[in-house]
């Protein structure tokens, strides 16, 4: 006689309003039916009929979806699928003020974290255009006394922000300046070492010339370098 197979305790589930629990299954109605941005979804009243609700409960949860870009309402077509703007939806909410101080240093870190992820793109699409500018945003640095130091907001974001312009990824571009205001409320808040600063700092004009003659991986050194104070201050 085999024994009997203990299993692992199955986790409850979670109290779902009538409203969240629509969201989920229309979600889910789109998933089964194989919708994509354009195509027509049914009527409230026959949601409300197939899931033995209310079209106030319906007409909710779609608001929720509208709110997230997922639906939207077209003239004489009603309500269809769309393509949500998932930058749009960060927006929306991605105010120092009004996160935490751990979601902001989580955010501080993906910043890093995608500054030495794209030296592969970087380096695929950089334009002489591209090295000319970033020679001015150099030299301007260098004329202000300031390239000795990384710790000059207004330098950072114009040389950084050029970087992620220069590799060409829409998205990456949009995060990057969604996350700016995390970048300036962390950097104004919190100080960095100046002893461990002193004699360790890969500059801006130090990246510059990896990028004129380096590859990916000695460029991603070199930035984790020049990156280096940061990742030390949150680490």
């Amino acid at each position: 006689m085999s024994e009997t197979k203990k299993f692992k305790k199955i986790a409850p589930l979670k109290n779902l309003s009538l409203v969240d629990k629509v969201e989920l299954r229309l979600i889910q109605f789109f998933k089964d039916n194989n919708l994509v941005p354009g195509d027509a979804i049914p009527k409230e009243l026959d949601f409300a009929e197939s899931l033995g609700v209310s079209r106030t409960v319906v007409r909710e949860a779609l608001l929720r979806l509208r709110t997230l870009g997922l639906v939207e309402s077209k003239k004489h077509r009603g309500m269809i699928l769309t393509q949500p703007d998932f930058i749009d939806n960060f927006e929306r909410v991605l105010d120092p003020k009004l996160l935490g101080n751990e979601t902001l240093k989580n955010l501080f870190e993906l910043r890093l974290m995608l500054e030495m992820g794209m030296a592969d793109s970087l380096f695929a699409r950089k334009t002489q255009k591209g090295i000319d500018e970033l020679e001015k945003i150099v030299e301007a640095g260098e004329a202000e006394g300031v390239d000795n130091s990384i710790f000059s907001l207004e330098h950072e974001i114009q040389f950084h922000g050029k970087l992620y312009q220069m590799a060409g990824n829409v998205t990456l571009q949009r995060f990057q300046v969604l996350l700016l205001p995390v970048f300036e409320f962390v950097h104004e808040q919190q100080g960095l070492d100046e002893n461990y600063v002193k004699g360790k700092v890969v500059t801006h004009r130090n990246l510059l010339d990896n990028l004129k003659v380096g590859n990916p991986e000695t460029f991603r050194t070199a930035m984790r370098q020049h990156l280096d104070p940061h990742f030390y201050r949150i680490l």
